[in-house]
């Protein structure tokens, strides 16, 4: 485990991250597909339907949630929802209230034994979500855009989050090398903020721009301000060679953050073309993360509760979180 991830474990590790958001809302009944919003929608709409998954994962051992914000941006809330920049900027922070909400309710209901709350990462998504066009699985936006024009993109996104209290950022599904590093400069204008890097991956070897994983690990290693650098939304059984493949170049003071989707494959349209099969693989693999240094392990889409409690208690030997242990 990296320097930079201490501060935040209340044990020798991994911490445990949630599931597929989206995948939760959908289970109690939302109607997500297609919306350019997507779960972000219901921060204005059913806010206590988010904190209710939240809760949920944090029941099941999530020792950190992830807001619901990935899609989520000043200018997606005022042509989307027609409010305005001050209403756009009070829904996003309300992401962080919501989850912190969620975290304050879980504990008080657990009657903790002292230690650690359990974390609130602020979800930071790449340009491609707001163009809602599947382009954060290719970053092909990135070759048209300098950094200085993605930065600009990002800024109020991580200003409001920060604000509003996360514990960390969450930079998650981030194609191109570019954004990434548009996002590392970004990161030291709130210098007292961390944050973990997770990129969207094509292969064994790369990320969806074609850059070797190992370039995007070589940068994230210059940063003083990651915690963890990764990979996720990506199939399980991608995870461990890309791990594999820059290994050797990983900082000391650095982690890995793993939190792939289900294997499931995404058809534009039939939509997920389940198998129960796959599903189960996060559990079984977890443990050969971890032996390769993954501190922070979860899920992305088609993850849900239930796999995180079996996550928990294939990693910690329990299925709930330190914080509801009586």
């Amino acid at each position: 485990m990296g320097s930079h991830l201490r501060p935040y474990m209340s044990d020798n590790g991994p911490l445990i991250l949630d599931g597929g958001l989206a995948t939760e809302l959908e289970a109690q009944g939302a109607n997500l597909q297609g919306d350019p919003l997507w779960s972000a929608r219901l921060l204005h709409t059913t806010p206590q339907a988010i904190g209710d998954a939240h809760y949920k994962f944090l029941h099941s051992g999530a020792d950190v949630i992830t807001t619901a914000t990935y899609q989520a941006s000043i200018t997606g809330f005022i042509t989307h929802l027609d409010v305005s920049s001050e209403c756009a900027r009070e829904l996003l922070m309300s992401g962080v209230q919501v989850a912190k909400e969620a975290v304050k309710r879980f504990v008080s209901d657990s009657r903790p034994t002292g230690q650690r709350d359990p974390l609130v990462a602020g979800s930071v998504g790449p340009y491609g979500a707001f163009l809602h066009n599947g382009s954060e699985y290719t970053g092909a936006y990135a070759k048209e855009m300098s950094i200085e024009e993605l930065k600009d993109w990002h800024r109020p996104q991580i200003d409001c989050l920060t604000a509003a209290g996360a514990d960390l950022l969450a930079f998650e599904t981030i194609p191109s090398l570019k954004e990434a590093q548009a996002l590392v400069e970004l990161l030291r204008e709130f210098p007292s903020s961390k944050a973990w890097l997770s990129f969207s991956c094509k292969d064994g070897r790369c990320i969806s721009d074609g850059s070797p994983f190992t370039d995007a690990v070589q940068m994230a290693n210059r940063s003083t301000q990651l915690v963890a650098v990764g990979v996720n939304c990506c199939s399980p059984a991608l995870v461990e060679p890309l791990l594999d493949s820059a290994g050797s170049l990983l900082s000391l003071d650095m982690s890995w953050v793993v939190y792939p989707n289900s294997g499931e494959e995404w058809d534009t349209e039939r939509g997920w073309l389940t198998s129960v099969e796959t599903s189960a693989s996060i559990p079984e693999l977890s443990r050969s993360w971890m032996k390769q240094g993954a501190a922070l392990i979860g899920g992305c889409c088609r993850i849900g509760p239930a796999h995180i409690r079996e996550l928990r208690q294939q990693l910690k030997g329990s299925c709930t979180s330190p914080a509801s242990t009586v």
